[in-house]
């Protein structure tokens, strides 16, 4: 049975997901809707009115960490470690990072520059705090590939593109979380997980939004 995906190309969330199914080798396709205008169906099935949306049979799954869960437990070998104090703790910095990642968005969405540094300076304590977590690497968990890098590979893709166009100093003092970085960007999972035009997506999504990251990214 193939699943179906309810993706917005620029949604990292939806990403984290996309590197799960493709980790984990699974049959999907992905319809893409624009979240400016959702289409009735999909705020049908979406409680939330959010993305990702997963539908496997006639069941529909909402969450990216819930639809990874589901899907770690389907297709074995786990991405989690197998301690279960281990796992609690990984789950516990899956939500971290997702309010890291809601900290990026809030940053490239700033509507000036003392709200951009505001959430900068909240996105360089946050990953701070993850440096002083990774150990030798090149993962989270160290030499193994676990759901905590599928969650927070969205974040990083992000950042390259972004540099790219400004330098953010965003990883200055840090050595473990470049590092990491450079891993999950390695991956091809990662790379597969957002369309061929998502560089100009962004851009244009932060232009549209009249954002002084805008000013930076040109």
């Amino acid at each position: 049975m193939t699943m179906q995906l309810v993706s917005f190309k620029l949604c990292p969330f939806v990403q984290r997901s996309v590197i799960t199914l493709i980790e984990k080798g699974v049959d999907f396709d992905v319809t893409y809707i624009d979240l400016a205008e959702p289409p009735d169906w999909f705020l049908a099935i979406s409680p939330f009115g959010k993305v990702p949306v997963l539908q496997v049979g006639d069941t529909v799954l909402f969450e990216s960490a819930v639809i990874n869960e589901y899907l770690d437990e389907i297709h074995p070998p786990s991405l989690h470690p197998a301690d279960p104090l281990r796992k609690a703790h990984n789950r516990a910095w899956i939500e971290f990072g997702s309010a890291l990642i809601v900290d990026q968005y809030q940053m490239m969405i700033a509507s000036d520059e003392d709200a951009f540094d505001t959430h900068h300076h909240a996105v360089v304590k946050k990953l701070a705090q993850f440096e002083t977590l990774l150990g030798e690497g090149p993962y989270f968990n160290g030499a193994s590939f676990s759901l905590v890098d599928a969650a927070l590979a969205p974040l990083f893709l992000r950042f390259e593109v972004l540099n790219g166009w400004h330098g953010l100093d965003v990883y200055d003092g840090l050595t473990k979380v470049p590092a990491w970085h450079r891993a999950l960007l390695g991956r091809s999972s990662t790379r597969q997980s957002v369309t061929t035009d998502f560089d100009d997506l962004l851009r244009e999504y932060i232009r549209e939004h009249g954002a002084y990251g805008a000013q930076l990214f040109g």
